[in-house]
């Protein structure tokens, strides 16, 4: 069997970068094989990369086959990443965990939301009264996560509205919780953000409307936040198409779009972990996370915090492996540090999961 010597650096962590390593039997060792044949990659070397708010088997219309499902996370791996939370599908994607070749996934099984309060064809759509029985359901055919709609437009309203009242999410959070899952929840507007925080949501999708004494909450409580700013680029468009009807509507959705790179860079100052998702699967496409990365720095993180944000932290924060010893070798390789040049992150020499090279 061939063995894969990694000239490095190999970046593990933070503070943990090595110097080489070795993939000997699909797997990471720091130790120098003693025999077999190697092959030499140089270049840096990063755990693969994690998109936590991708959606495999969506598209503009709903569920996908599962042929295009198994295109969409290909494009995903080809482009290095390699693990993928899928943040709610209509399809159910666990066939993905029988296919080597595509990347890893953490399943949120389907959106939960109220009628005619999202997208069609995409959530399950359910009465308010029924949220915490059907979190439940969703926890237990996911892979240990939910995914809420917190807030929508509400075409009475005008505007943006949350979904749940604080009671209903507390109540659902809880058994969710009980069940040994976590809950992610789609929020757009400032009054989505309270009750969430105060039911202890677990992680935050857009966070467009967090005002600065949400930001010090969510950083104390170490609740991270996913700013989907390719996604959120695409506000101007919602609005102009909203704004006959429902100006309030239109008007809210032009500010937060009008200072998406500003909340980006307050959230990252005020201590919020970022984490790195494309909002892949609906509007946008696939393979496009070191684009999203890209807007990250744009917004004035620094590219080593951005790249570790779409990889190991984000690793740490699922609970999957890194490069660690004995880990399964997932990993993309780059002529340049993409550390130090964001830019680099979307020309990968080498992708390798579980220790073959798949591009």
């Amino acid at each position: 069997m061939t063995a894969l010597h990694l000239t490095g650096p190999v970046v593990v962590g933070d503070d943990d970068v090595r110097s080489e390593a070795w993939v000997v039997g699909g797997r990471i060792t720091y130790e120098r094989p003693s025999r077999g044949d190697v092959t030499t990659v140089a270049g840096t070397v990063i755990p693969g990369l994690v998109d936590v708010h991708c959606h495999v088997g969506l598209d503009s219309g709903g569920a996908t086959d599962r042929d295009l499902a198994v295109k969409q996370a290909t494009v995903d791996r080809d482009a290095g990443t390699l693990l993928i939370r899928d943040a709610g599908s209509p399809l159910d994607t666990s066939f993905v965990h029988e296919h080597a070749e595509l990347p890893r996934l953490i399943r949120a099984a389907r959106f939960i939301a109220r009628p005619k309060r999202y997208l069609r064809y995409y959530a399950r759509e359910i009465e308010p009264q029924d949220l915490t029985a059907v979190a439940v359901e969703e926890a237990r055919k996911g892979d240990g996560w939910i995914k809420l709609i917190g807030d929508w437009i509400d075409r009475e309203a005008g505007d943006l509205t949350p979904l749940w009242t604080p009671a209903q999410l507390a109540d659902a959070l809880a058994a969710v919780h009980a069940e040994g899952a976590r809950a992610t929840v789609h929020a757009f507007a400032e009054e989505a953000i309270d009750p969430l925080l105060d039911a202890g949501i677990d992680c935050i999708e857009h966070g467009t409307g967090m005002t600065e004494r949400h930001m010090r909450a969510a950083a104390a409580a170490g609740i991270p936040v996913v700013p989907t700013l390719l996604q959120v680029d695409q506000f101007a468009a919602y609005a102009d198409a909203g704004a006959e009807k429902f100006p309030r509507y239109a008007a809210r959705m032009r500010r937060m779009h009008e200072r998406r790179y500003e909340q980006v860079r307050d959230l990252w100052e005020a201590g919020v972990p970022l984490l790195v998702g494309t909002d892949a699967g609906g509007t946008l496409g696939h393979g496009l996370l070191p684009q999203e990365a890209a807007e990250i720095v744009r917004a004035g993180v620094p590219a080593a915090d951005a790249v570790a944000a779409a990889s190991w932290r984000a690793r740490s924060f699922l609970g999957a492996d890194s490069l660690t010893e004995g880990a399964s070798a997932d990993l993309v390789v780059y002529q340049e540090d993409p550390r130090e040049d964001i830019a680099a992150l979307a020309a990968p020499s080498h992708v390798v999961l579980r220790g073959a090279r798949v591009a």
